[in-house]
């Protein structure tokens, strides 16, 4: 059976919730669907609140997903952002079952891309594994540094 893209997105938070989940942390799900988010994470001292997006291969060595999301209202086509709604996108990669937390503020416009490899290494590339989530949260990583 061929999975439409709701399907996917629904398999995707299920990944991004079991994980927050097994690693101990608070999730609170938004009633209904018209939050910008898709989960709130209680790290004790913060809320973030987090988008979950599914990723696709674009290139060889490469993946990635939509920064922003598209409706359509009255017939017409929008894309809207997600600047100042949310503060990580967290990023399945189903193939590898990888998960990745980018926070907004790394985040490009429209579209993004992690690569896995390439042949040069300059610095407007975003390396995927600079934002492979583990299930430790940015605050709780800068606690344990301390």
């Amino acid at each position: 059976m061929s999975k439409n893209s709701k399907d996917r997105g629904d398999e995707t938070e299920v990944r991004v919730l079991h994980e927050l989940v097994a690693n101990g942390h608070q999730v609170s799900i938004p009633f209904g669907d018209n939050s910008k988010y898709d989960l709130v994470v209680d790290d004790g001292d913060r809320f973030y609140r987090i988008q979950c997006k599914t990723g696709w291969v674009a290139d060889e060595g490469v993946l990635q997903f939509n920064t922003h999301s598209q409706t359509t209202r009255d017939g017409a086509y929008h894309e809207t952002g997600y600047e100042g709604e949310i503060d990580a996108f967290v990023v399945r990669y189903p193939e590898e079952d990888t998960l990745y937390w980018i926070p907004i503020a790394d985040a490009t416009s429209r579209k993004m891309r992690l690569r896995f490899d390439a042949e040069i290494d300059h610095p407007s590339i975003n390396w995927a594994a600079d934002y492979e989530f583990d299930g430790t949260l940015p605050g709780s990583r800068s606690k344990a540094a301390e």
